[in-house]
């Protein structure tokens, strides 16, 4: 998935901050696996600029699919 979402990141950096976490080799990202109780990888969460959860992908998304989610939070 990472090809994926470096190859769109650009297109909307300037407009939504990501942050991608390795859950299964970094502490941060266990913890934060953990907080937001995510049982499959990949899991995209999109959250809000208050934190707040809007959406959640659970598996493989395409780049057709992550593009349409995106845009929904603008």
């Amino acid at each position: 998935m990472a090809p994926v979402v470096d190859g769109i990141r650009d297109e909307y950096e300037d407009r939504i901050v990501f942050k991608l976490y390795d859950v299964d080799n970094s502490d941060e990202g266990a913890a934060l696996a953990n907080e937001l109780g995510l049982q499959f990888v990949p899991t995209f969460v999109f959250v809000d600029s208050s934190g707040q959860e809007v959406n959640r992908i659970v598996g493989l998304a395409s780049e057709s699919t992550l593009r349409k989610t995106l845009d929904a939070l603008e």
